[in-house]
């Protein structure tokens, strides 16, 4: 082959690579969720919630190419899982113009069951979206959504605390007073959107944090990383971490958002397992 066949070859190669991984990027890899088991030991965890799951999921990004047809599948796989208790952990509209799909999702959130409740954040988008058409669609899903609030999850007479965090880049977040007249030494988990807040959050005696918002860069390429990260979503970008005492969760998100593409970076559903200290 002469060197113009060669040149127009790896033209024709290339082409189909680059067309390929749109494809991939757009049709597959962006619904293809990933389930992740993690088992997390917090030392303060009372001996009764040993094993105790919550199914974590976030940045549903609805009416942003998401619809709440393809959330039925999550809500399938979740329940599939039998958690104690699950946690939303905000975003669940990507802008005003998805609140057309905000009631046919509602019956779709209805159907998530879990033994020990659902509890959900608002994020950046929901704030823009409009908070309280959003708070009004979560809590008719059967989700108590929590702004600077906290709530005890009690088993064979021992509790560990829920703490909900207002939005950090478009709320009015309040640690101190979501954590008033807890005690001290109580188990507590965070629920806060933005997971860079963990630099914040340590400082308190909170002994886990989960969060979104990040969607684990969204579009990463080996040996580099992700393309991009947003504010306050990018020194904690994905899974489990620790700063100082505190430990962080970072859920990558179900949906997409500026670009309705993932590449080497699927949508994740956590399911986390608590354990107290040996």
């Amino acid at each position: 082959m002469d060197t113009t066949g060669l040149t127009q070859l790896a033209l024709t190669l290339g082409t189909a690579a680059v067309v390929g991984t749109g494809i991939y990027a757009s049709v597959i890899e962006r619904f293809w969720l990933n389930l992740t088991h993690v088992r997390i030991v917090l030392p303060r965890l009372p001996r009764a919630f040993g094993g105790f799951k919550i199914a974590l999921f976030s940045d549903v990004h609805l009416g942003f190419f998401y619809s709440p047809q393809h959330l039925s599948t999550v809500v399938d796989l979740i329940n599939r899982e039998s958690p104690d208790v699950i946690c939303f952990t905000g975003d669940f509209l990507d802008s005003r113009k998805s609140l057309r799909s905000l009631e046919p999702a509602i019956p779709v959130l209805e159907r998530l069951n879990a033994p020990y409740g659902k509890f959900a954040l608002l994020g950046n988008h929901d704030y823009r979206a409009g908070a309280d058409p959003v708070i009004r669609g979560l809590e008719r899903g059967g989700f108590r959504v929590l702004r600077n609030e906290h709530s005890a999850i009690r088993k064979q007479n021992e509790q560990v605390f829920l703490i909900g965090l207002d939005d950090v880049l478009e709320g009015k977040p309040n640690l101190e007073k979501a954590m008033e007249d807890l005690p001290p030494t109580a188990c507590k988990i965070l629920l806060a959107h933005e997971p860079d807040y963990a630099d914040t959050a340590r400082q308190y005696p909170i002994d886990l944090q989960i969060s979104g918002h990040s969607h684990g860069g969204q579009i990463r390429f080996p040996f580099v990383g992700p393309i991009y990260t947003t504010k306050l979503g990018r020194k904690y970008l994905s899974g489990l971490k620790k700063t100082g005492n505190l430990l962080v969760y970072t859920n990558r998100g179900i949906g997409t958002t500026c670009l309705p593409i993932r590449f080497l970076c699927r949508p994740e559903i956590t399911m986390i397992t608590l354990e107290p200290k040996p």
